[in-house]
C-alpha cells in the first residue's frame, strides 16, 4: 500500500501541535517579508534624500533660504533635513534673544539636532528587532515541531508488533517540514537584518558627520 507523502497531505494530517508550529512560522515569515520590503523602501528613500540634501546644503552660501524652503514644504522633513531644521531653528531663536552667549546658542542647537537625529534613527531601526527575533528563534520553533512530530511517530510504533518504513515515514516527514519552515522564515530575516543594520549604521555615521559639520558652521556664525 502506497503512502501519500505530498506536502499538502502531510501538513493536513500532522498533529495539532505541529500544525500550530507551522502556522506560527508561516505568519512570522509573512510578517518578516512585509517588513523586509518596507524597510528596503524606507532605507533607500533615506539614502536618496541624504544624497540630495547634502548636495543642496553645500551648494548654497546663505542657509536662511534653505531653511525657509524646508519649512515651506507640504510634507514633514526627515533625515538630514530634519536635523538641519531643528538646529537652525533653535540657533536662530536663541540668537534673536538678548544676552545669550555664543556657546549657549551652539549648545542649544546641538541638543535639538541630537534629539532630531535620535528620532530619525529610531524610525530607521523600527522593526529590525523583529527580524532579528525571527531569525534567531524560528529554527528552534521549527525544531520543536520536528521533535514533537518524531516523538509521536515513535510512540505510535510502540503500539504495533512489527514496524515498517511506511508507518514511520509520514510522521517523520511532517515533522521535518516544520524544520524546513523554520529555516525558510529565519534565513531571509537574518540576511535582511544584517544588511539593513549595516545600512542604518552607515546612515547614522552620515547624520553624525553632518551634525558636526553643521555645528562648525553655526560656531562660526555665533562668533561672527
Amino acid at each position: 500500500m502506497s503512502t501519500d507523502l505530498s506536502f499538502v497531505h502531510l501538513i493536513l494530517n500532522a498533529s495539532l501541535l505541529v500544525q500550530l508550529v507551522m502556522v506560527l512560522l508561516l505568519i512570522a515569515s509573512l510578517i518578516s517579508w512585509t517588513m523586509i520590503f518596507n524597510r528596503r523602501v524606507i532605507l533607500n528613500k533615506a539614502k536618496r534624500e541624504a544624497d540630495k540634501f547634502e548636495e543642496l546644503f553645500w551648494s548654497v552660501e546663505d542657509l536662511s533660504p534653505l531653511y525657509n524652503r524646508i519649512t515651506g514644504k507640504r510634507y514633514n522633513a526627515s533625515g538630514m533635513e530634519k536635523i538641519f531644521e531643528a538646529g537652525f531653528k533653535e540657533f536662530a531663536r536663541l540668537r534673536n534673544q538678548e544676552g545669550v552667549d555664543p556657546e549657549t546658542m551652539l549648545e542649544g542647537a546641538q541638543r535639538l539636532m541630537r534629539i532630531a537625529m535620535n528620532k530619525e534613527v529610531d524610525f530607521l531601526e523600527m522593526n529590525l528587532s523583529f527580524l532579528a527575533t525571527v531569525g534567531s528563534t524560528s529554527p528552534y520553533v521549527g525544531l520543536f515541531g520536528t521533535v514533537w512530530g518524531i516523538m509521536n511517530s515513535f510512540r505510535a510504533l510502540g503500539n504495533v508488533q512489527q514496524a515498517t518504513i511506511s508507518m514511520v515515514a509520514p510522521g517523520i516527514a511532517e515533522a521535518l517540514i516544520a524544520t524546513a519552515m523554520g529555516l525558510f522564515a529565519a534565513i531571509p530575516a537574518v540576511i535582511a537584518y544584517n544588511r539593513y543594520s549595516n545600512d542604518v549604521e552607515r546612515l547614522i555615521n552620515r547624520y553624525d558627520i553632518f551634525l558636526e559639520e553643521f555645528s562648525s558652521i553655526l560656531h562660526r556664525h555665533a562668533h561672527s
